[in-house]
């Protein structure tokens, strides 16, 4: 902001220069024309005049006093000779005005400063300015946080306790390194936090530099590479030389795998910066001149594509890693973000952390803050337990469309199908137990059938997967038993391709085919070969693989089609609640696989005492005859 002041500043005041310049001498001077002014001399009207040789202007004064002037428009000597000697008008010269020397330099040189200028003004938008100087590309640019401005302390960190031990000796060392220095004992110079975005990796690096209260260098790895050869290479000397002067302490460099990607993996050249950049760090880190007291911390979510000479002992030899929070982890994140959001009584962090499997810390606290927003909105002095209801659906199953206009035969088909996925979620031997079904349209999908496991899982049996497929099927299924094979739509393009992908990682990745047995048929890379050895699979092996997914698809197709066949009063029942309330829960979904009467949403009886026949918020579709969304766009069940 202040650069662009002042460089409008200077425009301003050039053209003001300018405008003076070319207006400068027309003041209340009367301009005469030349013939004029010959024919006032022969008159003798003229009484004094003074010729400017510079500029070949005349000015001067008549007989009467009036000022004037005019311009020669050629050198007339006749005028001098004959006419002003002969009419007794006082003649004087003007000397040419002397530019001074300053002056002289400034204009024939002036061309050569604004290039320069310019030249140096696009260098450094190249380089990032920075405030130092056109000429500093080798300086670091990683940002110091002295020991007073660090409040992040480990209270501040939670749902990674395991992490937090890791590094926890970090912060004893850098408070006392003589404790370890006694022993012989050697303090990791790399430590290298792996994990999912969103997880607190830079949270817990800061946390460790507040606990030590030391200073804390901090760096994005693609701030080292630069279109120059050589400047990364230089800002990692000059970063670790000014760690130097404030060891102990800290440097943080995030995003590491920016510049520490495995060197010679690149295709074609461009990557010369990089590598040098790359090698300076590790000579840096681990080479003839020790930097004690000095650690540094990286953060990636790639860790497989680093340089090994990056991980080897004496460089990032501890890895800590930093996942995903389980249900305990995330209570502890949900506390620590409810901290200065005033709660409702009816808050409970237990449950909230219960309902969001699958969240980093990030997430948790997008949750918080929605919550806290949605209370905004409603004028509420306290957030409370609806507000993270929204919140959470929000997140997990996108915003509501509530202006899509929909005809009363697309919400009934689309009623159809998420109550087949609903059922047969239910009746299946092994699934998550379906949370909420809703007909509303949310992001992509014009409805929503939304499970939520009963604790954290990190593995699957072939039953669980097997009930997956069928309950994705369940859907389509359902159009197919109520509205014909002639009324099937398009919204289950989705649900096919997720329980077909599922299907082939059985057979082809997780081994959980009888004929094909424990084999990986899939490579990464190439799917024609078999388990990356470069064997490409015979038309035997595909068929069979092709074989085996097609009997899976089978089998739980005709299984989920037999439980809706048996439930067809719960399939028309839930239709029939949904094209009511549009949005139901478990508890009405309890009521309808009970085959008693539905019990209204909490929010609809809330309403019905206001004189209402609608769900709060705006949630109904207006009947109206627009097309119903792209074949992909009916992502019908939203999991974790």
């Amino acid at each position: 902001m202040a650069k662009n002041l002042i460089l409008w500043l200077v425009i301003a005041v050039v053209l003001m220069m300018v405008f003076q310049n070319i207006s400068g001498g027309e003041s209340a001077t009367n301009k005469l024309a030349y013939s004029t002014f010959l024919e006032q001399v022969k008159r003798g009207d003229i009484r004094e005049v003074t010729i400017d040789q510079s500029t070949n202007e005349i000015s001067g004064v008549r007989n009467n006093n009036d000022a004037f002037v005019t311009q020669i428009p050629y050198l007339d000597m006749k005028l001098m000779d004959e006419l002003l000697m002969q009419g007794n008008v006082i003649v004087s010269g003007k000397k040419p005005e002397e530019q001074s020397f300053l002056a002289s330099i400034f204009i024939n040189w002036f061309p050569m400063l604004l290039l320069i200028g310019v030249w140096i003004f696009f260098m450094r938008q190249m380089q990032g300015g920075g405030g130092k100087g056109a000429m500093s590309f080798g300086k670091s640019k990683a940002r110091l946080l002295g020991e007073d401005q660090i409040k992040t302390t480990f209270a501040d960190v939670a749902g990674c306790d395991e992490a937090k031990e890791d590094v926890s000796e970090l912060v004893d060392f850098l408070r006392d390194p003589t404790k370890f220095q006694k022993l012989g004992g050697k303090i990791p110079k790399g430590v290298l936090m792996v994990g999912p975005p969103g997880t607190g990796k830079t949270l817990l690096a800061k946390a460790i530099a507040g606990e030590a209260k030391v200073p804390f260098f901090s760096i994005s790895g693609s701030d080292f590479v630069e279109m120059f050869v050589g400047v990364g290479a230089s800002r990692v000397r000059d970063m670790f030389d000014q760690a130097k002067k404030s060891s102990p302490c800290i440097i943080f460099i995030d995003e590491i795998d920016a510049v520490g990607r495995k060197r010679g993996a690149g295709h074609g050249g461009g990557h010369d910066e990089r590598e040098q950049t790359l090698n300076q760090m590790l000579v840096e880190m681990d080479g003839f001149e020790g930097h004690e007291g000095i650690i540094v911390i990286a953060a990636t979510n790639r860790p497989d594509v680093l340089d090994p000479a990056l991980l080897r002992p004496g460089r990032f030899d501890r890895q800590v890693m930093v996942g995903l929070p389980d249900i305990r982890g995330r209570e502890q994140i949900l506390k620590v973000h409810m901290r200065k959001v005033p709660l409702g009584d009816n808050v409970v962090a237990s449950l909230i952390a219960r309902g969001t499997p699958g969240f980093s810390g990030a997430d948790l606290a997008n949750l918080v803050n929605e919550a806290a927003l949605f209370a905004a909105r409603t004028n509420k002095r306290v957030v409370s337990m609806e507000e993270f209801d929204k919140a959470k659906d929000k997140i997990m199953m996108g915003s509501e469309r509530k202006s899509m206009v929909m005809s009363e035969e697309e919400k009934t088909n689309t009623a159809y199908h998420e109550a087949g996925h609903a059922i047969v979620g239910r009746l299946v031997p092994k699934h998550d137990p379906v949370y909420k079904v809703s007909i509303i349209p949310r992001g992509r999908a014009l409805g929503v059938t939304m499970y939520l496991p009963e604790q954290d899982k990190y593995s699957n049996s072939r039953e669980e997967l097997e009930s997956r497929i069928a309950t994705l099927f369940g859907g389509r299924i359902a159009e197919v038993i109520t509205l014909g094979e002639a009324g099937v739509t398009t919204g289950a393009s989705n649900d096919i391709e997720r329980a077909t992908n599922i299907a082939r990682k059985m057979v082809t990745s997780w081994g959980l085919s009888p004929k094909m047995g424990p084999i990986n048929y899939e490579d990464e890379e190439n799917e024609m070969f078999m388990g990356g050895s470069g064997k490409p699979k015979s038309a035997e092996t595909v068929r069979d693989i092709d074989a085996e997914i097609r009997l899976l698809i089978d089998r739980n197709y005709a299984a989920a089609e037999k439980i809706l066949r048996d439930n067809l009063d719960v399939l028309e029942a839930m239709k029939d609640a949904l094209m009511k309330y549009e949005t139901i829960d478990a508890k009405q979904i309890d009521d309808l696989m009970n085959r008693v009467e539905v019990r209204p949403p909490a929010d609809w009886e809330t309403d019905d005492k206001a004189g209402s026949d609608k769900p709060s918020g705006g949630a109904s579709i207006n009947a109206g005859g627009e097309a119903k969304d792209a074949p992909d766009s009916d992502t019908s069940d939203v999991t974790h």
